[in-house]
């Protein structure tokens, strides 16, 4: 084995080469260091190869990816340079967790839902020999706790992961990840369905334990607002290559790459610029198969553990897979909000109403008299960071949650509290968009199979009709119909989110309820997904409801606001009323929390 040579930086990566087993390059000599203390931001699309160069720093290669080449050392507890890749694999488990240690996307796929979460840290500490006494480790627990935001006192520690609220759980793997003090944490996308209050907090606490530790870290993501808040500089990734490297001021505010500049273009403001796709004659073609790579398999990512990652065919990245035309017969650009119902519209009846709604877990109240209405051809924006109620709310707008007091009506109707006593017109009439692509579609099903699956119960559709009707609500997703016959792991994860919502379209709803939609989603794809939203609310009149914790997508996408706060609305109002003049404390932090460019 070849001693690395001695290090300047904390983690380094040289030349670093990646292909698929059948041949097919995924890093094109990949290189990036990064010294103590320092954050790198690591930048691209789905499809980059982000993630599959970030796990290389944990001597990590997804199943079906081969590494061809390179070099990843990283500076050990002793000081000693080491080769990662180089290694055995009982070294290289040793080091992970505690000299590098890695931070995922999904929350609930880092921890085990058979374990209470305190004891889950302390297996961390027991595993990489931390401290001499399980009294020096159960402390350490609770210090970690309190460093990211967390009670530390021995009740919380007693609870499961399902008790807690997605913005705890990954509060919880960020603590796991920090716990033994690591030289080196890979974090992949870590805030990406956090509310803006829980991010501004887990970014604070990263910068704060990086800095203090001389920790260096590697920051996967797509947003670059978060880049802005937290990098010292930033990697631009792309097919595989860095085709920019720099300060994160000067990459960010006088960008040199063209795709550096549509990323950046890409990116929503809360003064409603951003959020824009590519030109209708700089768009490319919607994803197809030939595109994607000869498997469209998703190589990014950890693979086995569940982990989500992006992918990592270089042509299948999402920038060539999904711009919609610029403006449509009216002239309405991408990433406007489609216009209010008229006043007309308004004085109709409500395709959606919710009249006193509350929900209880036990003695818990989840929801107080909720009640709110949304008219045909309107979006009403559901405001509210982790735990405050949105996707309970939501939830029994659908039938899918707990039973609830109260009223949820359609047109006038009331509808029951349960799809199983829905009849299907009314399951039919309202559609569901879940936040993770990745638990919400079957495994064992092809995506023409998950698509047709609301036909085939709800409609009287012939199979040919059906077959037509699948490969047409595609084509309005971006993704060709030859997609269709792939399961969802051959998909990238913004592909398989545009299959989620195809899915939800494909009874052309009268309401659509959008549950964090976007929070996965690399800029262009998440304008993309914007423009679409917005074209069938012109197009159908479909009223919809979008619960997110992005308030930078309001002005783009919706027409008012509820703020919801511990299941109660303590602000409603036009996007201009809300955001220009907030009314109440809360709201104020929420927007002063809002990451910015």
């Amino acid at each position: 084995m070849t001693a690395p040579a001695t290090l300047t930086h904390t983690l380094a990566a040289r030349d670093l080469r990646v292909d698929t087993v059948a041949g097919h390059p995924v890093l094109k000599g990949v290189s990036y260091e990064i010294a103590p203390g320092e954050v790198l931001a690591l930048v691209g699309e789905s499809g980059s190869g982000k993630t599959t160069a970030g796990l290389a720093a944990l001597g990590h290669f997804r199943r079906g990816l081969v590494h061809t080449g390179g070099t990843v050392s990283l500076q050990s507890d002793d000081g000693e340079p080491v080769s990662v890749l180089e290694v055995g694999d009982r070294e290289r488990r040793s080091l992970r967790g505690s000299t590098v240690a890695y931070i995922p996307q999904d929350p609930a796929a880092s921890l085990n839902p058979a374990l209470r979460i305190g004891r889950q840290i302390g297996e961390v500490l027991e595993t990489h020999g931390y401290g001499t006494s399980a009294a020096e480790r159960s402390a350490r627990i609770a210090e970690v706790l309190a460093e990211v935001g967390l009670p530390d006192d021995e009740s919380y520690q007693r609870r499961y992961p399902h008790e807690l609220s997605g913005g705890q759980q990954q509060r919880v793997g960020i603590a796991m990840a920090f716990a033994c003090r690591p030289s080196v944490v890979v974090l992949d996308e870590p805030t990406t369905g956090l509310d803006v209050t829980t991010q501004t907090l887990v970014l604070r606490t990263v910068a704060a334990l990086t800095t203090e530790h001389d920790t260096a870290a590697l920051y996967i993501t797509h947003d670059l607002a978060v880049v802005a808040t937290i990098a010292h500089r930033v990697a631009v990734l792309r097919h595989g290559e860095v085709v920019e490297c720099g300060s994160a001021e000067e990459v960010l505010r006088a960008p040199s790459h063209a795709y550096t500049r549509e990323l950046v273009t890409a990116v929503p403001h809360l003064d409603g610029t951003g959020a824009t796709s590519t030109s209708a004659a700089e768009r490319p073609e919607s994803v197809t198969p030939e595109s994607a790579g000869s498997n469209g398999a998703e190589p990014d990512g950890v693979g086995s553990n569940g982990a989500s990652a992006d992918s990592a065919e270089p042509d299948s990245a999402e920038p060539d897979s999904a711009e919609p035309d610029s403006a449509d017969s009216n002239g309405t650009q991408p990433g406007d909000a489609a216009p209010a119902a008229t006043g007309g519209d308004r004085a109709r009846t409500p395709v959606l109403s919710v009249s006193g709604l509350s929900v209880s877990y036990g003695d818990h109240r989840v929801l107080h008299d909720v009640s709110l209405d949304v008219r045909a051809g309107e979006c009403l924006m559901l405001l509210g960071e982790s735990g405050s109620g949105k996707t309970t709310l939501s939830q029994c707008v659908a039938g899918l949650g707990e039973p609830h007091a109260g009223t949820v009506s359609l047109s006038g109707s009331p509808l029951a509290t349960s799809t199983q006593r829905r009849t299907a017109e009314q399951l039919r009439s309202v559609q569901y968009v879940f936040q993770s692509p990745y638990s919400s579609l079957n495994p064992r099903k092809t995506i023409a199979q998950s698509v047709e699956l609301p036909l085939r119960t709800l409609t009287d559709l012939d199979a040919t009709a059906r077959s037509a009707r699948v490969a047409e609500t595609l084509e309005r997703v971006r993704l060709d119909p030859a997609f269709g016959d792939r399961l969802p792991d051959e998909l990238s994860g913004g592909q398989r989110q545009r299959a989620a919502i195809a899915r939800a379209l494909v009874t052309t709803p009268e309401v659509l309820l959008c549950d964090e939609v976007t929070s996965a989603l690399d800029v262009s794809v998440q304008a993309t997904i914007v423009d679409l939203l917005c074209e069938l609310r012109r197009e159908l009149g479909t009223a919809m409801l979008f619960v997110t914790h992005n308030i930078a997508l309001a002005r783009h996408v919706a027409d008012r606001i509820a703020v919801l706060r511990g299941g109660e609305v303590v602000e409603s109002g036009t996007v201009d009323e809300v955001l220009g003049s907030p009314s109440h404390e809360y709201t104020r932090e929420l927007l002063a929390n809002t990451p910015r460019m």
